[in-house]
């Protein structure tokens, strides 16, 4: 956890909604100057602030309205801090929580150097970053579906498709395998839903790859040299990343990726693990992609899983794989060199 503790003479908290946005600004000593409700208008918050904008931070919790006050701050060259949403426990600890309070709360928080930062992405890399990820959630939605099928046909102990549905022309005959016909109805119902994301997948990925530009082509191309790893999966690492160089240690990329638990200790003793939903899940979600696609065609690395297996089990198996690719991934980018099999095997 990182904290802002840059000095400034006055600091703005703001309470940010989709139509609305609560301000409340405090000098350094804490004495209110401004606590005001305004319309989420770029123009109405910087009259409201000008008084004071030659030397003032503004701190907004990490919803997903932060895009456009951020991008106005950084044009008039206002300092902005994105505050972590899960580290904000003191915003939700009184007795009384609404817009006017938890503004304040956020004010004093950037005051008292409490404030836990998050990220801010740039703004030239954010909306290609976001179609990335929209299209990760269309596969999702298709992986949903082909599970459905699967499960449909185990809840009525039916004999195996024998299909790996995930082409379509395997799919032409799949609805007549079930013979309830309330059952047949759903399993057609997905069957076209599959139809459609393919096409538009498809039509995503074509997208994706001819306009997407890669800020960094290098770093591009070490991530291809993994085993596994595409196009399409070394520019979601590449753009959840952005740049290597904000992570100083390996454990704290690792712990950003999810890849890692965090232990909770007291007085010596320990409490089991915490902190599983704080991170970037499009990053644990890539490397856990990676680890799977590593695998594939690839006898080297299964007997390498085998050896995990045998110390750890088979259910932490893959997750100490994927955690294994993504410190590779960290040094790769942080040193510039190519992916090495002989050392990622000897270790």
């Amino acid at each position: 956890m990182r904290f802002y503790t840059t000095q400034h003479r006055f600091y703005c908290g703001i309470d940010l909604h989709a139509r609305s946005l609560y301000v409340c600004i405090i000098d350094q000593t804490g004495d209110v100057l401004l606590h005001k409700k305004l319309s989420a208008d770029g123009q109405h918050f910087l009259e409201a602030i000008k008084p004071y904008q030659e030397s003032i931070v503004v701190g907004v919790e990490c919803v997903f309205l932060w895009y456009w006050i951020a991008d106005l701050c950084e044009e008039k060259g206002i300092p902005f801090v994105l505050g972590h949403a899960l580290y904000m426990k003191a915003i939700h600890g009184g007795k009384a929580k609404n817009d006017k309070v938890d503004s304040e709360k956020l004010a004093r928080m950037l005051r008292g150097g409490t404030f836990p930062v998050a990220y801010a992405y740039p703004q030239k890399m954010r909306a290609d970053r976001d179609l990335l990820r929209r299209r990760n959630y269309l596969v999702r939605k298709r992986s949903e579906l082909l599970g459905h099928i699967q499960n449909t046909n185990s809840q009525y102990n039916l004999p195996p498709i024998g299909l790996s549905l995930d082409v379509k022309r395997d799919r032409e005959d799949v609805a007549k395998h079930f013979p309830i016909p309330a059952v047949r109805k759903s399993v057609e119902v997905d069957l076209k839903l599959l139809d459609h994301l393919d096409v538009i997948v498809a039509d995503l990925e074509r997208h994706i790859e001819r306009t997407v530009k890669i800020h960094n082509p290098m770093k591009y191309y070490l991530l291809r040299t993994i085993d596994g790893v595409g196009k399409i999966l070394s520019m979601v690492i590449l753009y959840e990343i952005d740049d290597i160089n904000r992570f100083p240690r390996v454990q704290d990329f690792c712990s950003y990726a999810r890849l890692v638990k965090c232990a909770k200790e007291s007085a010596g003793k320990k409490h089991g693990t915490g902190g599983r939903k704080i991170g970037n899940v499009h990053l644990k979600w890539a490397f856990s992609e990676a680890a799977v696609l590593f695998l594939r065609c690839n006898p080297r690395g299964q007997l390498y899983l085998k050896q995990v297996e045998k110390k750890h089990g088979k259910g932490k198996a893959l997750s100490i794989l994927a955690a294994r690719l993504g410190r590779a991934a960290y040094f790769m980018l942080r040193r510039g060199e190519a992916f090495d099999r002989d050392k990622f095997y000897a270790a």
